[in-house]
């Protein structure tokens, strides 16, 4: 069996169509880009967004009408007496429909009421290394006398007696 060649005879004007189609279709799929169209990471935000410009009709001094005029209603309310209302939003981020949402960014906006029912402080909180944070006043509050294991251990063996019990059994 032998394989025959033919040589197709074709003019120049017929080479640039095909050479200008060619190209043109290089064209058309090279806009279409792989990892656009396969990322399926998903952002969530959920919550009270925070405005800067409606943070600014609140400053301290403001009624609590004021605060609920240009924040709207509070996330949650302080549990006794009604004294801050908390404005909290969330950010979620997921890699594929199918993963479990991960907590990027959590924000918390505290309105604190004095006795009078006027605006004494506003705080702005978020989450900076897993801990609370102010971003207002740029401090981030104490834990008080928070003591690990081996603390407690340490300080029950200063003291000459048995080492204190960190589960507060005795």
């Amino acid at each position: 069996m032998s394989l025959q060649v033919r040589k197709i005879k074709t003019n120049h004007a017929c080479r640039y169509v095909l050479a200008a189609a060619l190209g043109g279709s290089a064209l058309v799929l090279s806009g279409c880009n792989a990892a656009s169209t396969l990322n399926a990471r998903e952002t969530f935000t959920q919550g009270y967004v925070i405005d800067e410009q409606a943070l600014e009709l609140v400053p301290v001094g403001s009624s609590r009408e004021q605060v609920l005029l240009a924040l709207g209603t509070p996330s949650t309310t302080a549990t006794f007496d009604n004294e801050v209302f908390y404005y909290i939003s969330q950010k979620r981020v997921r890699g594929a429909a199918f993963m479990r949402p991960k907590l990027v960014d959590q924000q918390v906006l505290a309105v604190y009421f004095g006795d009078d029912q006027r605006v004494t402080q506003v705080a702005h909180y978020g989450m900076q290394d897993g801990k609370l944070f102010d971003f207002v006043s740029r401090t981030t509050p104490t834990g008080g006398k928070d003591q690990n294991f081996l603390t407690q251990m340490i300080a029950g063996v200063a003291r000459g007696g048995p080492p204190s019990n960190p589960l507060g059994a005795q």
